[in-house]
């Protein structure tokens, strides 16, 4: 491979135009592709075979026309008084036009609701008064009765008269028994309105009121085209003197894939540059290339999302990992490319042995961040798998730009990519200093043992007690709370939970199995007791605020309820009613109830995630110990390096905890209202964060054994091998730390948990895991650190990542000379007028 990526550098050197052409070709064609192909982004998430979707698949089974989606419209009057007539019925106009859109199944008018709920209470209302009236005339006939049965008996004629004063009597009776059976249903139907009371959609003070839209697709496969067509009825012609807003179950929040953040991000990653490689050129380069690759990656895999259900969020994903990785790809081969100028070597042989050397860890590091997403897909979720999917396109794209495009303008650039200072230097035939391939610089010291152990625990302790909050970690998704202030989601929820409660926001749809009967009669009649003694039990619930039944199945074996919790739909407390409904048998025979609705398929989405992690991780360790015993030939080195990874993992967690469920920093960069972490992030960031450890790994571990290989003692192995990688893995991390915290600050929260778990993830791994704890436990091993069995050894191949043998090779043929140990190799200096091939 080493060879290979050689080849390809000069190659890419020699037709550096040629190079460039294809790129910018590659680009123009992805995005054409983006405007001819593109399609809408999804703002939610699913899962086929959830409870929740189960529960839908029934609903539109058995009642035509239910299982779709539902959006919320919220209207309330600026000044804070009831609706006049004339706002009533220019809401109920809106609500009639919304209706007739394609897609849409019904629109509810709130007031027309509202006056069927007053009507019925009215109808009760009335029919107990004349329940009163009929007892108040039966008491009346049993009076008279009583007392004609008396003056019979005392006439003597009682035998003559019992016949008739009975059959009285059985009249009676039987009135009195139609009349416990009206009180009987009176009473249940007060019962219901009174437990349907919170399901209203006017508030109490008649300010407020929801238009309910229900939709023929389900939630996730509306199309926003039939969103915002709906929207465009109620926003395009306001009611006067009210204010519409619009719930995150119909408004689509897009996060925007360039923002002030991101440039930010950007200028840090070129400052970190510029201190680095000492010169504009040299810091524009890594960052073009970059941006380049991202192009390519992001407008292809958006290109894709009209034949594929993709989430908004997944082409940020792929944005993300394709400035951070490309921009530090770029950089490694640039930093070793400029390290080899200085040490004398000629140009175009320079940047061959940059791509032989550096490129062949890139493609290495690319490789194992490939895998990593990749195997997102064995998760068996769709949209998890996609997102792995686009964001391995993102990382083959960097790979493949920086062992072409980078050593092509490198090639154009020559000896620019040094600073005038250093040009000089080598003109005037000195040699330059930096890094690990630069013969003089300070002694080193080896580590102690004492140190080593003091480092470790520190470490090892920071981590632990970083990580604490991750024992709390409750997942979820993102309600209408957490998204900007000022959007229109978050005015929405915010007067929805004042004027009706937050379980207002989250109601769940719970379905009942009724048992039936031999006849129709008397299966409605079993519906009907059955139907209330359900509601009854839904209602008992102390977390429940309000029950409504909503409708029985033609062949009266199904009710549903619609249930509103006393919380919002991220609470913890939904989240335990969900199951303790799901396990639920309110009438014996009846069996457990099942429940859908947003918050139920949250929740559902959310445990089968968490489920699919602990197999996910136990892959992705698995990968790590196979690819770090093929590098390093060792045992010890594997092991802490997969732990190191585990710890920086819980620890990454454990800070989105902290600021994105507990609230911490909420004034800084934490979200107004604190909630679940992101339902996907954990494992997401499993894969990501591998990937990138592994990358920093190889730039701090391969030069240990290197020195070791090389006959240095193992304490001085760690310390020349720490002293070769610090500086670039340093920028490296910086560079990422930068890029993915300028998501942070987006307005959009799954946005910014990715963007700080990724930051926080690569801070904790770079600098406590790699270039704190990895030393000290590499000191404590010494030898032993290197060991491998020698079966082990026999049948594992040889993979040079850091192409040493390249290296070698090369420049023994070309100097002559026995090369030292630290790589240094005097020959010619480059002068600013070097072309590709090295002629002056």
């Amino acid at each position: 491979m080493a060879e290979l990526l050689y080849r390809l550098g000069r190659a890419s050197a020699r037709r550096a135009r040629t190079v460039i052409a294809v790129w910018l070709a590659l680009l123009v064609a992805a995005g054409t592709a983006f405007f001819l192909f593109s399609g809408d982004l999804e703002d939610s998430f699913s899962i086929p075979g959830t409870p929740t979707d189960q529960v839908n698949q029934t609903l539109k089974r058995e009642f035509p026309g239910m299982g779709g989606g539902a959006g919320t419209i919220v209207y309330r009057t600026e000044d804070g008084s009831a609706f006049t007539e004339e706002q009533r019925e220019a809401i109920a106009d809106r609500a009639e036009q919304a209706s007739r859109i394609d897609g849409v199944e019904d629109a509810v008018d709130p007031f027309a609701t509202e006056q069927e709920r007053a009507d019925r209470l009215d109808e009760l209302k009335e029919g107990r008064e004349e329940i009163e009236d009929g007892r108040a005339e039966l008491e009346s006939g049993q009076e008279q009765l009583d007392a004609g049965r008396e003056q019979a008996e005392a006439a003597g004629l009682l035998d003559r008269l019992e016949e008739g004063l009975d059959a009285q009597q059985a009249e009676i009776d039987a009135g009195e028994e139609q009349l416990d059976e009206a009180t009987e249903e009176i009473d249940r139907g007060e019962a219901l309105m009174e437990m349907s009371e919170g399901v209203g959609q006017v508030s109490e003070d008649g300010g407020t009121a929801l238009v309910t839209i229900a939709f023929s697709e389900s939630q996730e496969e509306v199309p926003q085209d039939t969103r915002d067509a709906v929207m465009a009825v109620f926003d395009d012609d306001p009611v006067p003197g009210t204010a519409v807003d619009f719930g995150n179950d119909i408004a689509m929040s897009m996060p925007t894939l360039v923002s002030t953040a991101e440039v930010v991000g950007l200028v840090v990653a070129g400052v970190v540059l510029v201190v680095m490689l000492g010169t504009l050129v040299g810091a524009g380069l890594p960052i073009l290339t970059a941006l380049v690759g991202v192009g390519i990656a992001t407008l292809t895999a958006m290109s894709l999302s009209d034949v594929l259900e993709m989430a908004s969020v997944t082409p940020i994903l792929g944005l993300m990992l394709g400035l951070a990785v490309g921009i530090d790809y770029a950089l490694f081969i640039v930093n070793r490319h400029r390290r080899q100028l200085k040490q004398g070597v000629e140009m175009a042989e320079s940047i061959g042995l940059a791509n032989g050397t550096a490129g062949n860890a890139v493609v290495f590091a690319g490789l194992t961040v490939l895998i990593a997403l990749l195997g997102l897909n064995l998760t068996g979720i769709g949209f998890l798998g996609l997102m792995g999917t686009v964001g391995a396109i993102a990382i083959t794209v960097a790979v493949l730009v920086a062992v072409t495009l980078v050593p092509a303008l490198l090639a154009l650039v020559g000896a620019r990519i040094l600073s005038r200072r250093e040009r000089d230097r080598l003109r005037r035939g000195a040699q330059g200093g930096d890094g690990p391939g630069h013969a003089a610089g300070p002694r080193l010291r080896p580590m102690s043992i004492g140190s080593a152990l003091g480092r470790a625990a520190v470490a090892v302790l920071a981590l632990g007690v970083i990580a604490l909050p991750a024992l709390e970690l409750r997942l979820g998704m993102p309600d209408g709370s957490s998204e900007p202030a000022e959007s229109t989601q978050h005015r929405a929820h915010a007067a929805v939970a004042e004027a009706f409660g937050d379980g207002r926001n989250g109601p769940l749809l719970v379905a009942a199995e009724l048992p039936g009967g031999p006849t129709e009669e008397t299966a409605e009649a079993n519906a009907e007791e059955h139907r209330f003694e359900v509601a009854e039990k839904l209602y008992a619930h102390e977390d429940v605020a309000a029950v409504a039944p909503i409708d029985i199945s033609d062949d009266h074996t199904l009710a549903i309820f619609q249930v509103v919790p006393e919380e919002g739909p991220s609470s913890a407390s939904t989240e335990e009613l969900v199951h303790t409904l799901r396990d639920l048998e309110p009438v014996y025979g009846i069996g457990p109830l099942g429940v859908a609705g947003m918050a139920s398929g949250n929740i559902d989405i959310s445990e089968t995630l968490s489920d699919a992690l602990p197999v996910y991780l136990t892959v992705v360790v698995g990968l790590s110990l196979v690819i770090l015993l093929l590098v390093f030939r060792s045992i010890y080195v594997p092991v802490i390096a997969t732990l190191g990874f585990i710890l920086s993992y819980f620890g990454a967690l454990g800070g989105v905890v902290a600021v994105y469920q507990w609230g911490w920093l909420g004034g800084l960069i934490g979200p107004d209202n604190p909630g679940p972490v992101l339902n996907f992030l954990p494992t997401l960031l499993a894969g990501i964060l591998f990937g990138l450890a592994m990358d920093y790994m190889l730039f701090i571990g391969t030069g240990m054994r290197e020195a070791y290989v090389h006959g240095a003692p193992a304490r001085f192995a760690v310390a020349q091998g720490f002293r070769a990688g610090r500086a670039v893995v340093t920028a490296a991390a910086v560079i990422m730390i930068s890029v993915f915290g300028g998501f942070i600050f987006s307005e959009t929260m799954m946005i910014s948990s990715m963007g700080f778990a990724l930051a926080f993830g690569v801070l904790l791994d770079a600098f406590v895991v790699r270039m704190l704890l990895i030393p000290a436990l590499m000191r404590l091993a010494g030898d032993a650190a290197w060991w491998l069995p020698r079966w082990l050894q026999r049948i594992l191949p040889d993979v040079d990542v850091e192409g040493s043998a390249l290296e070698r090779r090369h420049r023994a043929g070309r100097t002559g000379e026995e090369e030292r140990p630290d790589g240094a190799a005097p020959s010619p200096a480059p002068t600013e007028t070097a072309d590709a091939s090295g002629r002056q």
